[in-house]
């Protein structure tokens, strides 16, 4: 497990369908060690915190096995390295890594605390208007990390794992709980799980646990 790319990127103003968006989006590979504080990478800022950053998303991954999937989705669009807005861009990590797994990256540790749902400026990047619904039917969100120990990263760091929380689950069924339309008794075991897990951010357990008491099928 590797981390290929180190990405940063400061707020910018765009036109989108004629009227200006400020976004943070477009993050750029940057060279040598980056210091990875408590809610982002020097370097990095998000735009609107209403919906970015914060100690549980202080650092967004997208691994680069996925860049050949958009490829073939997405024939005849640049898909340069941070595309996705990520500021990791990862080898050997995808969405089965589970909510609460720890890793030493560089000098810096993290933790593993949500998948990403992608808002309208993903679009923007990519230059489509339905690019928000491709990517989360894809299952191929990423995910986010927060700090535990500050330190500094570099592109070309081994990512060491250092423990997973038990009887956690995988950012792909924290996702695919999202999209359910309802809950099947599987799925009500699973928010359960979820409800207990130190990692998750109290945001999504509560609307886990209001999307399960609404009912399930």
């Amino acid at each position: 497990m590797k981390l290929i790319s180190v990405n940063c990127g400061l707020p910018r103003e765009v036109d989108w369908h004629g009227r200006p968006v400020t976004t943070s989006i477009y993050k750029e590979p940057v060279e040598g060690r980056v210091a990875l504080r408590k809610l982002n990478l020097d370097g990095d800022r998000q735009s609107d915190l209403t919906v970015h950053g914060g100690a549980y998303k202080a650092v967004y991954c997208y691994p680069i096995a996925h860049y050949d999937h958009w490829r073939a989705e997405l024939p005849g669009h640049s898909l340069p390295t941070a595309i996705f807005g990520e500021n990791f861009t990862l080898e050997g990590l995808d969405e089965s890594i589970h909510i609460g797994d720890r890793f030493a990256i560089g000098s810096a540790e993290v933790v593993v605390t949500q998948p990403r749902l992608p808002c309208y400026k993903l679009g923007i990047r990519v230059g489509m208007d339905d690019m928000v619904k491709r990517f989360l039917a894809s299952g191929r969100t990423g995910f986010y990390l927060a700090v535990t120990r500050e330190g500094e990263v570099g592109a070309g760091d081994e990512i060491l794992p250092l423990g997973r929380q038990p009887d956690s689950i995988p950012i792909s069924a924290i996702t695919r709980l999202y999209i359910a339309k309802s809950y099947d008794d599987d799925d009500l075991a699973l928010v359960s799980l979820a409800l207990k897990l130190d990692a998750l951010p109290d945001s999504w357990k509560q609307w886990l646990a209001e999307k399960a008491q609404r009912g399930h099928s």
